[in-house]
């Protein structure tokens, strides 16, 4: 009974209380720019978060395009898997410990069939903002842009966890920003590798920063 629960009542119960939360939320999109030109030339982007600021996106993105994204095969990720294919998303089970080399087969799969990527460069477990190097080797296999992409809330609530997970409380303004791409040649040496992840560590870092302070700048709500 309780997996039943867990597998087939929960992801319900939670898929109703984030499109009752996120209905609310009153979005605003920055540098899309950098995304649109993307899709124009006939590509698609590997969208990347940080595990902290995924919850305003989970249901704004799949309403855009079609994407996947890959998800931790563990207890805990099989009902977030639920949650984000009822949304729109494609799961992919894996992550750099167990099943990495499947899902980012079938990312790369699915990359040829036209999807775009979303992918939490620093999940399940962190350390918080460190790049893991999956998201380089899954834009090498896929030759999809990294696109950094950037959420913020005017009001939020933080949680304990390691990541210090935010949820923007209701009828908060949201910020979706995106950064601009950076393209990963499908044959690099080790010291390439890890040039790019960091540089796109440090992008991340920096975009985020500075679009939190967007709400010290910007004017209040009436």
């Amino acid at each position: 009974m309780k997996r039943f629960l867990f597998s087939y009542v929960g992801p319900y119960v939670g898929l109703a209380i984030l499109k009752s939360l996120t209905a609310t939320y009153r979005i605003r999109i920055v540098d899309e720019e950098n995304e649109q030109s993307i899709y124009r030339r006939g590509s698609r982007p590997i969208y990347c978060s940080w595990h902290q600021r995924f919850f305003p996106g989970i249901a704004f993105f799949p309403k855009r395009n079609k994407i996947a994204i890959m998800i931790s095969p563990s207890a805990d990720g099989e009902l977030i898997a639920r949650v984000v294919k009822i949304l729109g998303w494609h799961p992919s089970r894996g992550s750099s410990s167990r099943r990495g080399k499947e899902a980012l087969m079938e990312l790369r799969r699915l990359a040829a069939e036209r999807y775009s990527i979303g992918h939490i460069v620093d999940g399940p477990k962190g350390p918080f903002g460190e790049v893991k190097p999956g998201l380089i080797s899954m834009a090498q296999h896929s030759g999809l842009p990294i696109l950094p992409t950037i959420t913020s809330a005017e009001r939020r609530w933080v949680f304990g966890s390691w990541d210090r997970f935010m949820v923007p409380k209701p009828f908060s303004r949201i910020i979706i920003r995106f950064g601009k791409e950076i393209p990963v040649p499908s044959e690099i040496g080790d010291a390439q590798f890890e040039e790019l992840r960091r540089q796109v560590e440090r992008t991340l870092r920096e975009l985020y920063e500075d679009t939190d302070r967007m709400w010290e700048r910007a004017p209040q709500a009436s």
